[in-house]
């Protein structure tokens, strides 16, 4: 295989917390001659990546700025805050914002949380990152409030966490650049995401269903013979001339020899 036949790979960027697995697996299965190259970006800069063409498509945290991208929603995050295991929070099933009233909550520079007004008590420093914010609560210093996929990022045997009822939620969409028409392998990799079955009419080509040869009609027994009067007339025709040779005078008796007459017998 030449270099000019290597297919195009599918370059699929993603925010942490977002798991591709399974959209991936489809891909594979379905466009095996097209390899998928992943690669995890910060929700800061993945629409930058994005925008420069590094990436096909992105998996982000909306909102999306719509004037050069597009982008599906796929799903709403629940929100929960990570503590430590023997904090008071952790006795509760599931806790609100006023509950974290008297913490110090962290909220790192890598925030994907739309706060109109960040809960409990300000923190002297934002961390850079939510790694960092979760060092200083396994420390024992404030809680953070995040999306549930990054607590199970993040996850450690000393940390839990619970939901947060009120909490501001992160929802997750598939983006990409906006271009007209939109690229073969985009197209396709939306209807993975979207569950569109192999045989969708939407994305790559499909091969056109040929036309079914017309059948021949079947010859009339009748008609074996346009000129000559053919068919069954012409069979009884020769029927009935058969039968009168058989009986000069015509008469219905003639084949029994006549009611009078008897047999001749040969001397």
């Amino acid at each position: 295989m030449t270099g000019s036949e290597v297919p195009h790979a599918f370059r699929l960027a993603y925010v942490p917390g977002v798991t591709p697995a399974k959209w991936v697996r489809i891909w594979n299965e379905r466009l095996p001659d097209v390899p998928l190259a992943l690669a995890q970006v910060s929700s800061a800069e993945v629409f930058g990546v994005l925008r420069s063409g590094d990436a096909d498509a992105g998996f982000v945290r909306l909102p999306v700025d719509r004037t050069d991208l597009s982008a599906i929603p796929l799903y709403t995050e629940t929100t929960v805050v990570v503590i430590p295991k023997d904090h008071v929070v952790a006795a509760a099933e599931e806790v609100t914002v006023e509950d974290l009233a008297d913490e110090v909550v962290w909220q790192p520079l890598d925030d994907t949380l739309d706060w109109e007004k960040l809960p409990g008590q300000p923190a002297i420093e934002r961390p850079a990152t939510t790694a960092d914010a979760i060092e200083l609560v396994a420390a024992g210093v404030g809680v953070l409030v995040v999306p549930q996929s990054l607590a199970r990022l993040h996850h450690r045997r000393d940390l839990t966490y619970r939901p947060v009822s009120d909490a501001p939620t992160s929802r997750v969409a598939l983006s990409w650049p906006q271009a007209e028409p939109t690229p073969d392998l985009v197209e396709e990799f939306i209807g993975i995401v979207r569950g569109r079955t192999v045989n969708s009419t939407r994305g790559r080509p499909q091969t056109p269903p040929q036309p079914k040869a017309k059948r021949k009609p079947a010859e009339k027994a009748t008609g074996a013979g346009k000129g000559g009067g053919g068919g069954a007339g012409a069979r009884r025709g020769a029927a009935s001339g058969k039968t009168a040779g058989k009986n000069p005078r015509g008469g219905s008796g003639g084949a029994k020899g006549g009611k009078g007459g008897k047999p001749r017998r040969r001397p």
